[in-house]
């Protein structure tokens, strides 16, 4: 995934100094939230104190403003504390439905983050919705992997975003229990994944620039290229050796009839420069090098994401599944264009989120 040097920052000023709260003697019971503002900003702290079935749980929570809370979850299945932030709705009065937005291949661990890179924040400030953005999980494809991986650690966050994390945000939260999921690059392929995995958790997904089909030749040579030669990790040990079961089992593409009742967003430009590849645009990589790493690497990858998602329309369409697309005529693997998709797909967010 392209990456700018240039950070922006996608949180608001800072409303108050972000406060530090232990969730050792927070409420337990889930009640419903106040009628007249946001109990949790209220109290500074969560509605309830809750544990997913594994054990799992919100270990601390900082709050950075009026609408921003950062959560250190423990994940038992991974055995590590994972960093997630949170943007609160506009009119917390009531349960709100949650969007969880996904970074790329280097997990938001780096400056190629919506919040790094895009108004994304800003764009969904005047939205009934709960986003939700974890931080980790870099080169993983966000699945669960076989076998621990010596450079990429333990990596099971297929068992995060199903069964660990919905429960502890929709207990200390409190919200309505209706998600959606949107992704970009290698996660424009775990947002199709997850609905597989989990069916009914995520009513809608919208994926830009992402590779449904990882099992075929094409597909696992592009998974490996990401894991392998740009994270350092060893593919074999996230699903075995190419033509293992797992890999087969992990594709949407495989699965898509399982996609069925999901509302869905597809997208990918050509690989053809278009109006964010410029140099020293808003949305480039710095200078006359950047420029030419974005034309093209992004390029490529783009164009290689556009076969991709043209064969998943091809695979839906022969299964009777409606989706919605955008394939731009232009434009590279970088962030103007993911920005402005994320824009694009909302009224099909939104209606999977009942809004």
């Amino acid at each position: 995934m392209i990456r700018r040097q240039t950070r922006r920052s996608g949180w608001r000023a800072a409303a108050a100094i972000a406060a530090t709260t232990v969730l050792a003697g927070v409420l337990t019971g889930l009640g419903a939230p106040s009628a007249s503002a946001d109990p949790i900003i209220e109290s500074k702290t969560l509605l309830g104190d809750p544990t997913a079935p594994d054990g799992s749980r919100i270990e601390k929570a900082e709050y950075k403003d009026d609408r921003h809370i950062r959560l250190y979850v423990f994940s038992a299945a991974m055995n590590e504390k994972i960093i997630v932030d949170v943007q609160r709705p506009a009119d917390a009065s009531v349960p709100r439905p949650s969007l969880y937005l996904l970074n790329g291949a280097g997990g938001g661990e780096d400056s190629a983050s919506w919040q790094a890179q895009t108004d994304a924040l800003e764009f969904l400030s005047d939205k009934n919705a709960n986003i939700i953005q974890p931080v980790g999980g870099k080169w993983s494809y966000y699945t669960d992997w076989i076998n621990d991986d010596p450079v990429l650690g333990r990596n099971k966050w297929k068992t995060f975003f199903t069964e660990e994390l919905p429960p502890l945000v929709d207990g200390a939260l409190g919200t309505n229990g209706i998600n959606a999921i949107a992704g970009l690059s290698t996660s424009g392929t775990t947002v199709l994944a997850l609905p597989i995995a989990k069916p009914g958790l995520f009513r809608a997904a919208a994926a830009y620039s992402g590779c449904a089909q990882t099992s075929d030749p094409v597909g696992s040579e592009f998974v490996r290229l990401v894991v392998n030669t740009w994270g350092g990790g060893d593919a074999d040990n996230m699903w075995g050796p190419p033509g293992s079961p797992e890999w087969a089992a992990n594709d949407p593409y495989v699965h898509a009839e399982a996609l069925r009742g999901t509302d869905l967003y597809i997208s990918s430009g050509s690989g053809i420069p278009g109006q964010y590849d410029t140099l020293d645009g808003e949305y480039a990589l710095p200078g006359s090098g950047g420029l030419a790493n974005q034309l093209v690497i992004g390029g490529v990858i783009e164009a290689g994401t556009n076969y991709c998602s043209h064969n998943l329309q091809n695979r839906l369409n022969e299964l009777g599944i409606p989706a919605t697309y955008n394939f731009r005529p232009t434009g590279t693997h970088s962030w103007g264009y993911w920005r402005d998709e994320l824009q694009n797909s909302w009224p099909v967010l939104a209606k999977g989120l009942e809004l």
